[in-house]
Order: structure tokens, then C-alpha cells, then sequence
């Protein structure tokens, strides 16, 4: 880890504290701090947000046929492949394979959530991403840029990627999904899972994400043991020492499950475990930080692995 990656993760971690202090003192604090610190946020922000976010930091990109890398252009289906690899989820590559995946929304364009995925053509020729009121992100043509218009046609297929708003994110990737008995440290995820409704899938993958299962790991940052939990944050936890792997996966836990009642959504619940919940809060998804997009990439990669 380069100097400026650790100077940016204080930065990141510092923003975080300040939305948490002063420090909690117990694990029902750290929750309602949760709440506290998003409170200049209006309702939950569901999956289909968090696309509908990370797809607006792409528009002005100019449109390139057969474009997949924003740095020198998009097509259409492009632009949603890649907005759905930022969150996690691996789509097609062309837009008549993109009209196939996730589900069909009954009902077409007036049931349309934001986020959904809006084809048009049989077979498709263009998708867009809906955001609502009427409106879509795409990549219209050679000229344009990626852009907000007007839904100017009826689509031929509305299809959903994410889980319903209606229904909880974590339906993806169920509280029962467990580790193999191999895995490093798999009694106390899969006890930890139990206690807290999380995946123990998610907690193995945290782990080894943040410290590869080493429990005296600890950080240029300052974060420590196998969650890597930074002090203060222990502390709101009530984990009093973490280099416990106990206590530590019993705090993770307890913050994972937090994050995602607050945020609605295991990727940006993942997201905040690494880049602190004020940082989703300010881009409305997943942070633009590369840190932070690769590790919410690994983290649900391996879980669906384990899976």
C-alpha cells in the first residue's frame, strides 16, 4: 500500500469518525449513530439507487461503439455492463443479451423501479438504465454522450437486476449461506451469522478481504485483527480487544447487520464497512474510491464462490 492509499484511508476513516462522534459506548449506541449520521438522507437507499448513483458519475463520457472502458468511451450496453461490475453483479456484454438477464418486471415501464434495465428492439438494439419519473441514463448513438433523456418509446423489456425494493437485498445472499467447515475461523462466522441474521459467506469474505484470516493483523491505517477494526470503532462495538477473533467477528457482525438495515443493500453495506457509511452517504452509493469498488467486487466475488 502506496503512502497516498494510506493518506486517502485516513481521510476516508477520519470522515467516517466524524459522522460517529463522539464515540459510543456501546453496541445500541454505534446503531443509533448509524441512523444519526444518515439523517440528511431521505428513506433507505435501495439497490436500484445505488445503480441509478454510480451510473450518473459516467455521464459527459462520449459514446464509443463497442466501448467498454469510460476513459475512452461506451456504447449503450457498455455502460450498463459496467455500471453493474462496479456493483458487484457480472451482466452480458451485448444489449440483446443484456434484455435476458435479472427478471422481467410485470407490467413493463409503469412498474418500473430506478435502476431497472430498459431494452428496446427485438432483439434489443439499445438499453438504457431507468432512474424514474419518465427518465433513463444511456448511451444513445456516435456523437452523443452518455446522458438523461426522456424514455421516448415504450421498451420492449423492463428487467431487474437488483432485488425488489419491497424485499430485503440480503434475499441474494441469505443469512443460511454457509462456509465450509475449512474455512479459517468457520464456527464463529457461521455463530456470528446466527446471532445477527448475516451471512456467514459475508463475514469469511470480509475477513479475508481485510486481513486474509490473519487475527494479529493490524494496518498502516491502524486498524486491527481479523476485521480489521479501527480503535474507536471497537470500542463503540464493545469489542475490547480486537485481535479476539471472537469478539472481532462478533463486532463485524454486529456492524454488517447495522449497515445493511440502514443502507438496504449487502453491496453498500460492504461498501460503508470499508469506506465508512458517511462516504455512501455523500455519492448516494458505492464511494468512487478504487479501494473501495474493488474491494466490494472481491468481497461479493467470494461470497458467491462460497456459495
Amino acid at each position: 500500500m502506496s503512502i497516498a492509499d494510506v493518506t486517502a484511508r485516513i481521510q476516508q476513516i477520519q470522515s467516517q469518525l466524524a459522522l460517529l462522534a463522539p464515540p459510543p459506548s456501546s453496541g445500541s449506541d454505534f446503531s443509533s449513530s448509524l441512523v444519526s449520521a444518515s439523517a440528511t438522507a431521505t428513506g433507505t437507499t435501495s439497490g436500484g439507487d445505488a445503480v441509478v448513483a454510480d451510473a450518473r458519475q459516467y455521464l459527459g463520457v462520449p459514446y464509443v461503439w463497442g466501448g467498454t472502458d469510460p476513459k475512452t468511451g461506451l456504447d449503450c450496453s457498455g455502460l450498463v455492463q459496467r455500471v453493474y461490475s462496479d456493483l458487484g453483479y457480472t451482466l452480458p456484454r451485448t444489449a440483446a443479451e443484456q434484455a435476458t438477464a435479472g427478471t422481467e418486471v410485470p407490467g413493463g415501464l409503469a412498474n418500473a423501479q430506478p435502476g431497472d434495465l430498459l431494452t428496446f428492439g427485438s432483439p434489443a438494439h439499445h438499453i438504457g438504465i431507468y432512474i424514474g419519473g419518465g427518465q433513463m441514463i444511456d448511451a444513445p448513438h456516435p456523437g452523443t454522450s452518455v446522458r438523461v433523456e426522456s424514455v421516448y418509446e415504450t421498451p420492449s423489456h423492463v428487467r431487474r437486476i437488483t432485488p425488489d425494493q419491497a424485499t430485503s437485498a440480503a434475499a441474494s445472499t441469505p443469512s443460511d449461506a454457509r462456509v465450509s467447515t475449512s474455512t479459517p475461523y468457520a464456527t464463529l462466522f457461521s455463530a456470528a451469522a446466527a446471532k445477527y441474521d448475516v451471512p456467514a459467506t459475508l463475514l469469511s469474505a470480509v475477513a479475508k478481504e481485510e486481513s486474509g484470516y490473519n487475527a494479529s493483523a493490524v494496518s498502516p491505517a491502524g486498524a486491527e485483527g481479523l476485521m480489521q477494526l479501527m480503535p474507536a470503532t471497537a470500542k463503540g462495538l464493545g469489542v475490547t480487544n480486537p485481535f479476539d477473533p471472537a469478539q472481532a467477528v462478533d463486532g463485524a457482525a454486529r456492524m454488517l447487520r447495522d449497515l445493511t438495515n440502514r443502507f438496504g443493500s449487502t453491496s453498500l453495506a460492504v461498501a460503508a464497512y470499508n469506506a465508512g457509511p458517511g462516504a455512501v452517504l455523500k455519492y448516494g452509493g458505492i464511494p468512487p474510491y478504487p479501494e473501495t469498488q474493488q474491494y466490494v467486487r472481491n468481497v461479493l466475488a467470494q461470497m458467491q464462490e462460497a456459495s
